[in-house]
């Protein structure tokens, strides 16, 4: 193992998920073995922080090529994202406001568990999200295990879930349920299993969200809403949810195969300001998505 390789560490965040690495400037360039071994420690904890780093948004498209195919675009204005474009999968995530108009996405407030993309097909592999700007308290990303919620069932319900499909509609922006229409067609959406094998670890796991998902396909509909409503409640459970609290230059990456996150609401009148950048499939080359 090289020295760079070697002096990496990872130590466990709680005892649900995710792991703060520590060793690496990633700022630098870094061989093969290293990214090996960062891999590594993204399929046994799901989760990696990597707090005190000064990156560029070069240096973040370099770090989440990593663990697949980064969307790399730029937008305007690097720093703060102002104007109205916005690439796949690239977004700052911000209440920053100029002239009375949000200059990021995602602004306010508290977020739903969900994945990234899960409302199109293929959804994002990976997130990964670079603190910019924090509120002195407020705004933690909440992580939950989806292979621990799976786990966790009754072996009846693991049958049960077996071969059953569910359908996910997302509106971009929305960061509560009720804020999607699922009626309308206009919206993207996408259809997964209910369960998903993860396809470097071969573990199974739950793949739904309060946010997005919407409805089992084939399922009487007052059936679907009472088994999402149980397992929505069931993924979220204390135990299987770790909250991260952001520390500028913190930036963390996650699994959308196998995890959920959402977001705790935090001071309007302080600034919050982060910069997202996806890890696609490889053969992904779908529409727009939102995220975090």
């Amino acid at each position: 193992m090289s020295v760079a390789a070697a002096s990496i560490t990872a130590k466990p965040m709680s005892q649900v998920l995710g792991a703060r690495i520590e060793g690496i400037d990633l700022s630098t360039d870094y061989g093969e073995e290293t990214r090996r071994v960062i891999r590594d420690a993204f399929a046994r904890y799901s989760v990696l922080c990597f707090p005190g780093q000064d990156i560029s948004y070069e240096d973040q498209v370099r770090f989440a090529a990593i663990f697949g195919k980064a969307d790399d675009k730029k937008l305007k204005n690097e720093e703060k994202g102002t104007g109205t474009a916005r690439a796949r999968g690239v977004m700052y995530v911000t209440n920053i406001r100029e002239n009375g108009k949000q200059i990021g996405s995602l602004p306010d407030g508290e977020m739903h568990f969900h994945s990234d993309g899960s409302h199109r097909n293929p959804p994002y592999r990976a997130t990964t999200l670079y603190a910019i700007e924090i509120p002195s308290r407020g705004g933690e990303t909440k992580f939950a295990n989806l292979y621990a919620a799976y786990d966790a069932l009754h072996e009846t319900t693991k049958q049960r879930l077996e071969g059953l499909v569910c359908k996910y509609v997302y509106k971009v922006d929305a960061t509560l349920r009720e804020q999607t229409d699922e009626q309308d067609e206009s919206l993207s959406n996408a259809a997964h299993p209910l369960v998903k094998t993860h396809p470097d670890t071969g573990r199974k796991s739950l793949y739904l969200s309060r946010l997005m998902s919407r409805y089992i396909v084939g399922m009487d509909r007052a059936e679907s809403d009472m088994l999402l409503a149980e397992l929505f409640d069931h993924a979220e459970r204390p135990e299987f949810v770790h909250a991260h609290v952001w520390t500028p230059k913190d930036i963390v990456i996650w699994d959308n195969r196998c995890t959920n996150h959402a977001r705790n609401d935090f001071p309007r009148e302080e600034t919050r300001l982060l910069r997202r950048i996806t890890v696609s499939e490889p053969t992904d080359t779908g529409p727009a998505a939102a995220g975090y």
